[in-house]
């Protein structure tokens, strides 16, 4: 709630009552902010913004949809993250052409990442040792030869590994930057499942 208290100083015109703002009674587009900026709960748990995350929800679909705005919170429109970041070491990529899984051309689905199987064998068998359990993570393991992959070449002596993982979606890959009291942004994520 202390969230959603921060979120809600920026709206100089939403109504606020002795017991803080009220949804209920701001414009849609700073109704669906104060909503998607609720973190416990989340706006599923709050029961006066079900009526407007749902109003949005369906008018996303129609033709010509233009994301309602709160002007009052200089926050704009909401950005979107579908992955999770990559971990420590590794860099997005995609697996997709564009043709497969639903994916888009320029979706960053995998997480690629150079490692030196002859420096911690051990370490690497643990990690990447069972076929089996590779396939199932669906992770692939591919031997840097030279003239193989030349722009993560190390060395040409079979140690360079390439490992490739899917990236974890985002519970919540939408998100709006809203300044708080001091005027910093301040990321709330949410998502617009019913």
């Amino acid at each position: 709630m202390k969230r959603l208290l921060y979120a809600a100083a920026g709206l100089a015109v939403i109504a606020i009552a002795p017991t803080g703002p009220k949804a209920q009674d701001a414009e849609w587009g700073c109704q669906i902010l104060l909503c998607a900026a609720s973190q416990n709960p989340s706006w599923h748990g709050v029961p006066y913004c079900v009526p407007p995350m749902k109003k949005l929800i369906a008018a996303m679909s129609k033709p010509g949809f233009d994301w309602p705005i709160c002007h009052q919170a200089k926050a704009g429109e909401p950005g979107r993250e579908e992955f999770e970041e990559c971990p420590a070491g590794s860099h997005p990529a995609s697996s997709s052409n564009g043709d497969d899984h639903g994916l888009r051309r320029d979706e960053q689905d995998q997480c690629v990442r150079i490692v030196d199987r002859c420096e911690n064998r051990n370490e690497f068998n643990r990690l990447y040792g069972n076929d089996e359990a590779n396939e199932q993570g669906r992770i692939t393991v591919e031997v840097i030869r030279n003239g193989r992959d030349d722009s993560l070449l190390r060395r040409d002596d079979g140690c360079s590994v390439k490992i490739t993982s899917p990236r974890a979606r985002r519970a919540n890959p939408w998100f709006f930057d809203i300044p708080n009291d001091k005027g910093v942004k301040e990321r709330f994520w949410f998502n617009l499942r019913t």
